[in-house]
């Protein structure tokens, strides 16, 4: 995200000024470079690094909404705990509301860190296959013609 608009990283808008570099590279004429070659390939290194961004980006969202509601469960069982204190088997109750609690901890826990994985492995994933695809190209530029 751009720091100061908070909004995700546009490819798109890198377009005129990557425009303007290839023409100044061109003005070189280079010997046995393809600048648009070069320029493609650094537009889609733009494209999958903003895709990794919007995918952690999403990842964190969803691991922080599910957090609150999860919280927000945790405070409604809470508030109704501290209800029946006062009934005549409160402690049986107690007790299977702190059983039911840590049940319910150690699988929002697990919810939560299965978000966290998928949207760390999602994000990576996009920046793998633009790395793999790096490699495929640059194997072919360094093939002898």
């Amino acid at each position: 995200m751009n720091a100061d608009s908070k909004q995700p990283f546009n490819p798109a808008a890198l377009m005129p000024w990557m425009d303007e570099l290839k023409k100044l590279v061109e003005q070189f004429k280079l010997p046995g470079i393809d600048v648009a070659a070069l320029m493609e390939w650094q537009r889609k290194d733009m494209e999958a690094l903003a895709e990794a961004n919007r995918q952690a980006s999403e990842g964190i969202k969803a691991l922080v909404d599910r957090r609150n509601e999860i919280m927000q469960e945790a405070l409604a069982q809470w508030q109704s705990a501290v209800k029946d204190v006062t009934s005549a088997d409160a402690t049986s109750k107690q007790a299977e509301a702190m059983k039911q609690g840590v049940e319910k901890a150690v699988a929002n826990f697990r919810e939560l860190s299965e978000l966290e994985a998928k949207a760390r492995t999602n994000a990576w994933t996009v920046v793998q296959q633009r790395m793999q695809e790096n490699l495929t190209n640059l194997q072919k530029l360094l093939q002898p013609k």
